[in-house]
């Protein structure tokens, strides 16, 4: 019995070692050729498909964007319904003037539990508090009865004659409600180019500098670098004068007071003229500073004491050469457009010293200053400060 059992033992053994002979000879023989074929075709795709890759990736992305704009159509009221600035917009665009106060009350108590007061929401010296972007369009405005010119100017923040000169056939002393005024986008001319004209010869005939026509920022050229224009485009020309018209709203534009002598060596917050000139284009929404122009250039002054900060070309922001000086006191004064330096980073300036020359480098039409007065609460109106 035990010799039977014993058989059967070295019997199974066997079998197992037969079988893993079998599978061994049938894998070398049989199954690895296969699976190096295998290997050889999926090399051939996988090459194949890398060759081919983001063939299809524009079509991916464009179903995307559709599919992020379906979203966006379907679901976006349900996001902003409880909004109150988006309700106080919809109220003001519908005519509900309550809605527009509950707005203007809620930011009022939103202002006093972020701890600012009242009074130092409505300070506004030396600041110019500009939040409203400028228009890109010309609007079309609906006399209402009791209106007048100059109550339409105001509402739109530009004057009298920019709104005559736009509506040639107006009578300002007749206005008649209903009728419908082209409201330009800020004070100044509309004008539509024409064949040979260049923003030179427009700035020129409109008694502006090309600079302020290029720094609005709705103008579009057909070459950013050459300032090309189109024939029949129209472009906006800021604080232009109309030739041959009685200007009503005249615009001053002489810097008189030349730069004094240096001063004072610590920062007194008070400010000389950085360079002497003629203003070519004041503080705008779009223009956080002031040119000052000078066709034989000339030196540019610290406008207060303070530490250079930068001294350097900047990419990709228009301003060229440019100096920024710290005064120690939570403001910064910025001039652009530079031929030279004559500071380097780190080192301290008096009141008065000059720092470099004027000059037209980066976004600029000709020899001229751009100068910036910054602060913690935003950018400052330089003629108001240098006043």
């Amino acid at each position: 019995m035990n010799s039977l059992k014993l058989f059967f033992k070295e019997w199974i053994q066997d079998f197992f070692k037969y079988l893993k002979v079998l599978v061994s000879y049938f894998g070398s023989y049989y199954l690895k050729p296969k699976f190096a074929a295998f290997e050889s075709v999926k090399s051939i795709l996988v090459g194949k498909m890398y060759q081919q890759r983001g063939k299809h990736s524009q079509l991916i992305v464009n179903a995307a964007m559709v599919m992020v704009m379906m979203l966006s159509v379907t679901l976006g009221p349900s996001v902003i319904v409880n909004d109150s600035q988006t309700q106080a917009v919809l109220s003001v665009g519908l005519g509900n003037k309550f809605a527009f106060a509950q707005e203007s009350s809620a930011s009022a108590e939103t202002s006093g539990v972020l701890g600012l007061s009242t009074d130092s929401q409505v300070e506004v010296d030396p600041l110019t508090q500009v939040s409203d972007k400028p228009r890109a369009d010309i609007l079309d405005y609906t006399v209402e009865n009791g209106d007048t010119l100059a109550n339409i100017a105001k509402k739109f923040g530009v004057d009298t004659d920019s709104i005559k000169w736009l509506n040639k056939n107006i009578n300002e002393k007749k206005l008649k409600a209903g009728s419908v005024l082209k409201i330009p986008p800020v004070t100044g001319v509309i004008h539509t180019v024409k064949s040979g004209e260049t923003i030179y010869s427009i700035a020129k005939r409109y008694n502006v500098s090309a600079q302020a026509v290029v720094d609005f920022p709705f103008n579009e050229f057909t070459n950013d670098e050459t300032f090309a224009l189109a024939i029949g485009q129209q472009l906006v020309v800021p604080d232009g004068e109309m030739p041959d018209e009685i200007i009503l709203s005249p615009r001053a534009n002489l810097a008189s007071t030349l730069t004094p002598n240096a001063g004072a060596v610590s920062a007194t917050g008070s400010w000389i003229w950085p360079a002497a000139g003629t203003i070519t284009q004041g503080y705008k929404a779009w223009h956080k500073g002031m040119d000052i122009a000078n066709h034989s250039g000339g030196a540019i002054l610290a406008a207060d004491s303070g530490t250079v900060l930068v001294a350097s070309w900047l990419d990709n922001t228009g301003y060229g050469n440019r100096i920024l000086i710290d005064h120690g006191n939570g403001t910064k004064t910025l001039y652009a457009h530079l031929s030279k330096y004559a500071v380097v980073v780190g080192q301290t300036v008096k009141r008065g010293d000059v720092i470099g020359y004027m000059g037209s480098t980066g976004r600029s039409t000709g020899t001229h200053l751009h100068f910036e007065i910054r602060t913690d609460k935003g950018n400052a109106n330089p003629l108001v400060s240098l006043k």
